[in-house]
């Protein structure tokens, strides 16, 4: 029996074609191909500006950067979120301050994040995990209040909403992945948006050595001198990365709705099955569902991921607590029981297939394989 593997991209021969076409032409690197994808991003997410850069963990550490974020610094995060999101704060010589997570969503519970903050506190990064976007609002009103800077960790969330609102649009930056598995792909890559001009400009420089001016802005017309007008990093999107994901932003409504589709499906089969829950999607807000996780007891957590391998069922797990992790706990003496709830989701979690090329025979066989698994 074939494997049901754990994420098919969605790439089509005209995405292809159009990095075959940037190929054929001038621009390889940051060009006319970035600048459209940009726009197109930006208005897709209703933000103001787009910035192109090489992952996900670029954007969130050259956000940091642009916000002035620095050494002994605090920036509030979650514990149950991927690495990147802790590791650049450090990057940047603050410390991350771990939140406890919601029992319902597993992102980060915005009723904890006022206790949290300190002098030294400086910015918060909200995770959107699976693709809920967290209470943008009320996390809002907290920073405010705090006068903190709020950088969203959005890689799962490019399609989300939540109360009428986007990432980027309330907050000083959101960053975004393009990584091999997201729903917009390019194999690594990723964005920041913004509405702040300032940021923005700050933004563009930081991306390429502190240069005032890219490739395409030097050499295109009568040649532009450039000015290094601070100290930059090699971070810069190029024509080659934009080729291949412009073409995905029209389909992405499409998309969502397949997955979705088979997000419900999966909770329709799993509700109210024994030993097995799942992230709720709360009524106001549209989940983005980058990712499907269940639920088991933690004791079998283990011996359950490995039957439904055995079953030819592509699995993963997203994610353990990271201050659970050797480095964290070597460096700041986490133990368990700090953050029981991120600890409960992190021993107990199981990502299913959910990608828009799923069948629905491969989507009933996930199902047939968790039922006959756990039961």
């Amino acid at each position: 029996m074939d494997k049901v593997e754990f994420y098919r991209h969605a790439v089509e021969e005209e995405d292809i074609n159009a990095v075959a076409d940037v190929l054929r032409g001038i621009f390889l690197t940051t060009g006319p191909r970035t600048a459209q994808f940009e726009s197109a991003l930006a208005k897709h997410l209703g933000v103001r500006f787009v910035v192109g850069v090489t992952s996900c963990t670029t954007a969130l550490f050259l956000s940091l950067e642009a916000l002035g974020i620095g050494e002994g610094d605090e920036v509030i995060t979650t514990p149950m979120t991927f690495i990147a999101s802790a590791n650049v704060v450090m990057q940047t010589r603050a410390n991350p301050v771990f939140v406890d997570v919601e029992q319902a969503t597993g992102n980060i519970d915005v009723n904890q994040v006022e206790k949290a903050i300190t002098a030294r506190t400086k910015a918060v990064i909200p995770v959107h995990l699976y693709g809920l976007m967290v209470d943008m609002k009320r996390l809002r009103d907290v920073c405010r209040r705090h006068r903190l800077f709020l950088v969203e960790d959005a890689a799962h969330a490019l399609e989300a909403k939540r109360d009428g609102v986007q990432p980027g649009q309330i907050s000083s930056t959101a960053c975004f992945s393009f990584y091999a598995t997201k729903n917009l792909t390019c194999g690594e890559g990723g964005a920041i948006a913004t509405n702040e001009k300032e940021i923005n400009e700050r933004l563009r420089w930081l991306r390429l050595h502190g240069m005032s001016k890219n490739a395409e802005e030097r050499y295109t017309g009568k040649y532009q001198h450039w000015d290094m007008v601070g100290l930059g990093y090699k971070a810069n999107m190029f024509d080659i990365q934009a080729a291949l994901l412009l073409g995905q932003i029209p389909r992405l409504t499409k998309q969502l709705e397949r997955r979705e589709n088979i997000a419900r499906r999966y909770e329709d089969a799993f509700t109210g099955m024994k030993n097995v829950s799942f992230p709720t999607v709360p009524a106001n807000a549209t989940s983005a569902r980058h990712l499907f996780t269940i639920w088991v007891p933690p004791e079998c957590r283990d011996e359950i991921l490995w039957k439904l391998q055995s079953r030819s069922i592509g699995v993963a797990v997203n994610f353990r607590a990271i201050h659970l992790l050797t480095y964290y706990r070597q460096r700041f003496g986490f133990k368990r029981g700090d953050f029981p709830v991120a600890e409960r989701i992190g021993d107990s979690t199981i990502t299913l297939p959910l990608y828009p090329k799923m069948t629905d025979d491969e989507v009933g066989r996930v199902i047939a394989a968790v039922r006959e698994v756990v039961d």
